[in-house]
């Protein structure tokens, strides 16, 4: 199976990285963009063969390691 985890910095908490993102584009010509928010993937491969118990070992990782879960909230696709 593989497990997709999306991380992003919870709302409120200051994106330094999506700030710069947001100030590069405009310099190069892209107006409208009011806001961006950056965040990570990370994408496992397991051997686990049934969806319910690896997304209960994928939210565990995530809770452990993968997230820091004071300032950013993930979710955990399962395929």
């Amino acid at each position: 199976m593989k497990a997709r985890v999306h991380v992003m910095l919870k709302n409120g908490v200051l994106d330094p990285q999506g700030e710069a993102v947001r100030h590069a584009l405009g310099s190069l010509g892209f107006d409208g963009v009011e806001g961006v928010r950056q965040g990570k993937i990370i994408e496992l491969d397991l051997t686990e063969t049934d969806p319910g118990k690896a997304k209960e070992t994928v939210t565990a990782m995530c809770e452990k390691l993968l997230a820091n879960t004071v300032i950013e909230s993930y979710s955990v696709e399962i395929t």
